[in-house]
């Protein structure tokens, strides 16, 4: 019997837009979901070293081409990828691949190809320090999971619209 997932739903955020004690909820490491601490997220947002880099659509458009890129030279199944402005989510199937390291090697691409591309991400982080991964067991959750990352965003409408500076 094969355990392998079908696919791995990968988030990873810009750098600073979703601190610890952030006010949509946040995760903890040891402790899982947790509830908004305004204080908290205040002292991670002073102990920030470089200003928050939104993308922009030249850079999403970047992103997206690098992820499809990456993912067809390692022989991953892409079957969705949606850079926000603040956030990128992804749908991907990976044999003998942990999700961790699918996220790890795709957030490294994307970061050089930025780097490569605009100065302003040289030299300082672009994402946040890991991201979330979640496997996927079957179609049905399969296929809800791409329609989320291909519509529920702009449903939404949380993307935030400015470009650069700190909230």
């Amino acid at each position: 019997m094969n355990n392998e997932p079908l696919a791995y739903f990968i988030t990873f955020t810009i750098y600073g837009t979703f601190l610890q004690g952030d006010a949509r909820w946040w995760r903890s490491r040891d402790e899982g979901l947790r509830s908004p601490q305004p204080n908290l997220e205040k002292w991670h947002r002073h102990r920030l070293n470089h200003d928050i880099l939104l993308l922009n659509e030249l850079q999403r458009l970047a992103v997206e081409s690098e992820v499809k890129r990456f993912c067809e030279y390692r022989g991953w199944h892409l079957w969705k990828c949606n850079p926000r402005s603040n956030h990128v989510h992804l749908v991907a199937s990976a044999r003998s691949v942990t999700g961790e390291k699918v996220r790890d090697q795709v957030k490294a691409n994307c970061t050089r190809v930025l780097r490569e591309k605009w100065k302003c991400f040289e030299g300082r982080p672009v994402w946040s320090v890991g991201g979330d991964w979640q496997c996927i067991n079957t179609e049905d959750d399969l296929e809800q999971v791409i329609a989320y990352v291909a519509d529920a965003q702009d449903l939404k409408k949380l993307d935030p619209k400015i470009s650069a500076g700190r909230p």
